[in-house]
């Protein structure tokens, strides 16, 4: 399977594309029911709601599962597929390593409890030679503005912004005046279980709360190209798996 060059346009324009109907309901419903038995032990290594948003609170939020690479074989399975091998290296014209320090997630937003992601570039806490490395995003059920949808502001990872643009955790301003009209440009499209969103760690985003009465929950990795390697003894320099 390869994009059309449509889509690969589309994708380099954009910073992002929808592909729909990946992955079968089936198989989106195995790794789910696998994902949540990891949420309901809370089994570390996690990311709480509260720990991102520095709430000195008892109760733990789960925000996503870190390392799930080798939690089970099928999240292994899926971060390895083959079938979209072809489609990984057109859009990063490099053979395709998958990073295991970072986005190797199964990502949540909780009913009522989840707190909105502010926007951001992936590439805040990463250590590469260059920015060139695009992350897959697969909903394992619907996904919709309610419930935490992903809004992307299309051709960002191809903008380069000042400090002052961002707070101290690296999140874009919103109320930065040079922002507000970025973030005016931003977009969305509804995901149905079984479609993945691939998007470019330059490529703003955010995601609301989920105001609904059920989980949203999606599976994340981020794939580099096999030129651009990690910048030694940071925490990007860490396991990884060659997609050939």
């Amino acid at each position: 399977m390869q994009l059309t060059q449509e889509e690969l346009k589309e994708f380099n324009d954009n910073g992002f594309l929808v592909i729909k109907n990946f992955v079968s309901k089936e198989y989106c419903d195995e790794i789910l029911e696998k994902a949540k038995v990891h949420l309901e032990k809370k089994e570390a290594p996690i990311e709480s709601e509260q720990e991102y948003m520095h709430l000195d609170e008892n109760k733990i939020t789960v925000r996503r599962l870190r390392q799930v690479y080798d939690r089970e074989e099928i999240f292994k399975e899926w971060m390895t597929n083959k079938e979209i091998r072809a489609i990984l290296k057109q859009v990063l014209n490099d053979t395709p390593v998958l990073t295991l320090a970072h986005h190797n997630s199964i990502m949540t937003k909780m009913p009522h409890e989840s707190t909105r992601t502010f926007w951001h570039q992936d590439r805040r806490y990463w250590h590469f030679e260059n920015d060139d490395l695009v992350s897959v995003w697969l909903a394992l059920d619907d996904e919709f503005l309610d419930n935490g949808l992903l809004e992307f502001i299309p051709k960002t990872h191809k903008m380069n912004f000042s400090k002052d643009r961002f707070d101290k955790v690296s999140n874009f301003l919103d109320e930065h005046k040079e922002n507000k009209k970025i973030i005016e440009k931003r977009v969305h499209q509804n995901l149905e279980k079984g479609d993945i969103v691939l998007f470019h760690c330059k490529t703003l985003h955010h995601a609301s709360k989920n105001i609904t009465d059920k989980p949203k929950i999606s599976f994340v990795y981020t794939v580099r190209a096999q030129s651009n390697r990690p910048l030694k003894s940071t925490r990007s320099d860490y396991k990884e798996v060659v997609l050939d």
